[in-house]
């Protein structure tokens, strides 16, 4: 854009030095032509004035009067007396001098290398005389070409001149719009504090104050909807408190301790999640989180699960930190959507293998897998009697981490459901003393 500005002032100040340049050009050379001309008629007339006075017609008293004068001097004042020898040097035409003699007037006629100007005067006896003063095309452009000189250099004092000025403001007027274009690229991005300093002229001013008022009713649009998801999850406080009393009240023996064990669990998500949901999305800064350490961590609770429904599994990968882009709250509830979904979605006793490594993580299992992998993904539809909300949400952590989820059929001929990362938006580091996943 700056470019195109003041490539656009450089045309329009070039056409219009151009436009009043040319005519003045013009006019300059016109002016060095008529000055010389003008001092060849007073060279004339002042020999005029000299025939006038001198005495009588000898030779003698016109070469003196001639050589009196600059032009004669020079070498370009001619007195062409009829019937007489010139006096003086004359470069006109004999046929010019002759016809100007005959008609008695003043002309201008060419001559080699020049003009001549030829002044007829009427002697006593009604003799007529010619006087001829010769101006040089050298006189005739006398001081032209130094005017053109500066002319130029006026017109490109002014050219780049203007096309600076032009630059100056399209630069003011590109750094306000580049400063824009990153704010709401920033807040794009997910920098929720991203706010543009109004600048520049009044209509990117404009747009930056509209920008800063949309961004901050956003950020209060999703603070509001932390705040429902926060009062939601606090009513569940209440039946869950009632079943926590109803497993305090179980006989002792490993299924009520098991109960109470995932009560606790419970308990302690919901007040994550309140905890989370209450935090305005403008306190929550860029967030990474190892994804290892998470699918351990839920390997861990669903492992005794899977002991007791006699399913058998196993992992793989896991050695490196894999570092991705999200929440630790966000991807504990992708890994655990795909995790349940092995429970929920295939009868007892149906192994399953998890494999997480930079490329992702990948849950396979051996059930029936899934007929329709478009349909699985339509938010709120379910063929299995499910709320259709679990791939859904893995999706959505997937295209937040950089990259997405893949619904196939597994090596254990049922379904592969995993989260794809992208290499370069995955991190690995080298083997650290971190958690490793259960075995």
């Amino acid at each position: 854009m700056r470019s195109a500005l003041w490539r656009l002032s450089f045309a329009i100040t070039s056409m219009i030095a151009l436009a009043f340049l040319v005519p003045l050009a013009y006019v300059t050379k016109q002016i060095a032509h008529d000055r010389a001309l003008v001092e060849a008629r007073s060279q004339a007339d002042a020999m005029v004035a000299a025939l006038a006075s001198a005495p009588g017609d000898t030779s003698a008293s016109l070469v003196r009067a001639v050589v009196t004068l600059p032009a004669g001097q020079s070498g370009r004042l001619a007195v062409h007396l009829t019937g007489q020898p010139t006096v003086g040097t004359s470069h006109a035409l004999a046929a010019d001098v002759e016809r100007t003699a005959r008609q008695r007037r003043s002309q201008t006629v060419d001559a080699p290398g020049g003009l001549a100007y030829l002044q007829t005067v009427v002697l006593d006896g009604d003799r007529t005389a010619v006087v001829e003063v010769y101006v040089s095309d050298d006189e005739l452009s006398r001081g032209v070409s130094a005017a053109w000189l500066a002319l130029a250099g006026l017109a490109v004092v002014l050219v780049a001149g203007s096309t600076l000025v032009a630059d100056r403001l399209g630069a003011r007027i590109v750094a306000s719009t580049r400063r824009l274009a990153e704010g709401a690229r920033a807040f794009g991005d997910g920098d929720l504090q991203a706010r543009v300093e109004p600048d520049g002229p009044p209509e990117l001013r404009d747009a930056a104050r509209s920008f800063n008022r949309m961004a901050e009713q956003m950020v209060a649009f999703a603070d509001a909807e932390r705040e429902l998801a926060a009062d939601l999850s606090h009513r569940l406080r209440t039946p869950l408190t009632a079943l926590r009393l109803d497993a305090d009240a179980m006989p002792p023996g490993p299924i009520g301790e098991r109960m109470r064990q995932a009560f606790d669990a419970l308990d302690d998500e919901i007040e994550q999640i309140i905890t989370q949901a209450r935090r305005s999305v403008v306190d929550r800064g860029p967030e990474t989180t190892d994804l290892v350490e998470v699918v351990a961590d839920r390997l861990a609770f669903w492992s005794v699960l899977a002991e007791d429904q006699n399913r058998p599994w196993r992992v793989t990968g896991g050695r490196e930190p894999v570092y991705v882009p999200v929440s630790e709250s966000d991807l504990i509830s992708a890994v655990d959507c795909l995790l349940g979904n092995v429970f929920q979605h295939t009868g007892e006793g149906t192994g399953f293998e998890v494999h997480v490594s930079a490329r992702g993580l990948f849950v396979d299992d051996a059930g029936p897998g899934i007929a329709d992998p478009a349909g699985a993904l339509r938010r709120g539809a379910s063929g299995a009697g499910s709320t259709g909300l679990g791939l859904d949400i893995v999706r959505r952590v997937a295209e937040s981490a950089g990259g997405r989820l893949i619904i196939e059929r597994s090596p254990l001929r049922g379904a592969r459901i995993a989260i794809e990362l992208d290499p370069f938006a995955a991190e690995t580091s080298t083997p650290r003393a971190a958690r490793k996943i259960v075995r």
